[in-house]
């Protein structure tokens, strides 16, 4: 094989091992934000912690969620401050999570950064309910026996929240 086949064919496989990285990435965080929507969009065996790396970090930034989320470090803390939030602890009635804006970079082999703008339409226990939006930067690892990405630093910024109605929920 020619060195000019040779170097086409890895230019191939590394843009076929971004778009895999990529679309795996993007996979991680649909499956995050499903298992923290309320109700759950968890499918058999799934849970927040598979979604984690051992040492995984998740802080909240800017003015509004430095102080109330702080940084969190390791899966079973991070997972443990999720859990204050679902059911069945009694805060959220409804909660749904909208991405848009994405940009997932691959920063080396097994690294990914994404960028993502979400919308969390919330309603709580009580009739309260608002939207939120916020900003999300999310760095991603390669697993192990690479099988999947993980999570190793997740970072929100609220940019805004507005009250909204829910409606009432149709008798069962």
């Amino acid at each position: 094989m020619t060195s000019d086949a040779e170097r086409r064919i890895a230019a191939l496989e590394a843009r076929l091992t971004a778009l895999e990285g990529a679309s795996a990435a993007r996979k991680a965080m649909a499956r995050y934000m499903a298992l923290c929507d309320v109700p759950s969009g968890a499918l058999d065996g799934e849970s927040l912690a598979r979604l984690f790396t051992a040492d995984a970090v998740w802080e909240g930034i800017g003015p509004q969620y430095t102080s109330k989320f702080g940084r969190i470090e390791g899966r079973e803390a991070i997972v443990a401050m999720l859990a204050r939030y679902l059911p069945p602890e009694p805060h959220f009635a409804t909660n749904v999570h909208f991405l848009t804006s994405e940009s997932i970079d691959m920063v080396s082999p097994g690294r990914a950064k994404g960028r993502w703008i979400m919308l969390q339409a919330s309603g709580y226990e009580g009739d309260r309910a608002e939207l939120i939006g916020a900003r999300l930067e999310v760095d991603f690892v390669s697993a192990p026996d690479a099988s999947a990405w993980l999570i190793a630093h997740f970072r929100t910024e609220r940019l805004f929240d507005a009250p909204w109605r829910v409606s009432p929920r149709p008798a069962s």
